[in-house]
């Protein structure tokens, strides 16, 4: 029997209006600040759902920001987790070529089945999603919206290379639904890990879009996020807290490393 460890949360559950939480899931780090009422916050829109499996050998981590209200939020995390049986069996399943191209293709079914679609007609408001699933050395993600996933490597630092997708906007799901429209449009990708250690983030936008924009810049985030990972999310948190941020901020956080080969160019 795999040993799966889960963890899932939406903004309504628990807003963490001026207040900070950082925790653990196995090796992940979950960092939540819902912003400041004396800035106007009074709501927490965000969510996220972690599964890991460390006997197999992997993580999926997705962040959500919706907007109006966390339902559509909700009925993504509760899409997963009522599909969560054939999910991880995909997850489980012998790693191969097809592997994130399979679970790709489940995920986009789900999002265009019948049921979720009339489901999210009725939903109050959309959201932004982001998920990513780390396999040996390699990095699949999938992105509706404007949340952001970051990888950072001193390979890809010293290329000024930090950002793994780029912010979409006005692309949701929810009531305005993306998986609703003649052609869907979303992002998706998947990268070979570097040798050696790297760290992976992914961020709803509250901490980008931070009065006085402490971290509007990948190289910010990526000086930010060195040494011990919980210690540094909340000093991140503190940050933004401090600068007045009124949006809430949702950040997953977790290191990786591995020395299997990697691609060079033929002439280095």
């Amino acid at each position: 029997m795999n040993k799966l460890t889960q963890f899932s949360w939406v903004g309504n559950q628990a807003h963490y209006v001026d207040q900070i939480d950082v925790r653990t899931i196995e090796q992940l780090y979950i960092g939540r600040f819902g912003g400041n009422s004396t800035s106007g916050q009074y709501k927490n829109e965000d969510a996220c759902l972690v599964w890991v499996d460390i006997e197999v050998g992997w993580e999926f981590a997705i962040v959500l920001d919706a907007h109006q209200s966390s339902e559509s939020a909700d009925a993504v995390i509760n899409l997963l987790v009522q599909h969560e049986t054939l999910l991880v069996s995909l997850l489980n399943h012998e790693f191969s070529p097809s592997y994130f191209s399979n679970f790709e293709q489940t995920i986009i079914n789900l999002f265009q089945s019948d049921a979720f679609l009339e489901k999210c007609k009725s939903l109050n408001g959309e959201t932004a999603c982001l998920m990513v699933v780390r396999r040996e050395k390699y990095l699949w993600w999938f992105s509706v919206g404007d949340c952001v996933c970051f990888l950072f490597h001193k390979d890809l630092a010293a290329l000024n290379q930090y950002q793994l997708n780029q912010r979409q906007f006005y692309e949701w799901i929810g009531r305005v639904n993306t998986f609703n429209q003649f052609i869907p449009t979303y992002s998706s990708g998947i990268r070979e890990l570097r040798a050696g250690t790297s760290r992976i983030l992914l961020v709803t936008d509250g901490i980008l879009e931070c009065p006085g924009e402490p971290y509007i810049h990948s190289e910010q985030l990526s000086k930010a996020l060195t040494g011990d990972i919980e210690v540094a999310l909340t000093k991140m948190l503190s940050t933004i807290q401090q600068h007045g941020a009124r949006d809430s901020t949702t950040l997953i956080a977790w290191e990786c490393t591995h020395t299997h080969s990697v691609a060079w160019a033929s002439d280095q």
